[in-house]
């Protein structure tokens, strides 16, 4: 008298294990030794499954994240780029435009090395300008 969808199977299980079930049927809330298997087996499946899919799951988060990474450093990179070559123009059209000799150059890149040291490259045009106009 197999139910819908069942097949009857035989095999082989250890007899303390058939007595460890026996002894759980009650608090499985199953009827029988069948029921208890059913629901075993079932558990044990979504067990296996649910961790074939947390491994995935966490290898796309990491594929996700180091694509996000990578693009981010990819922006700052191009960002960083087209900084340099403004900060490089307008180096170019001081230097031309003023005539600083070497010393003060020299001082000049001593300051703003500790400057940017002390400040954590959070530097303003205000301060400069206090800086080179208190003289």
């Amino acid at each position: 008298m197999a139910s819908e969808g069942k097949v009857r199977k035989g095999f082989y299980i250890e007899e303390e294990l058939l007595e460890q079930v026996d002894g759980l049927l009650e608090q499985a809330d199953v009827k029988s030794r069948n029921e208890f298997l059913n629901q075993a087996l079932k558990f044990y499946i979504g067990y296996l499954t649910s961790e074939k899919i947390e491994n995935y799951m966490l290898s796309t988060i990491s594929s996700v994240m180091h694509s996000t990474v990578k693009d981010s450093e990819n922006r700052m990179a191009r960002a960083m780029y087209k900084l340099a070559v403004e900060t490089s123009k307008l180096s170019h059209v001081i230097a031309y435009s003023h005539a600083i000799d070497e010393e003060s150059l020299r001082k000049l890149q001593v300051r703003c090395m500790e400057e940017v040291k002390r400040t954590n490259g959070t530097i303003s045009f205000e301060d400069a300008y206090y800086y080179q106009n208190e003289k």
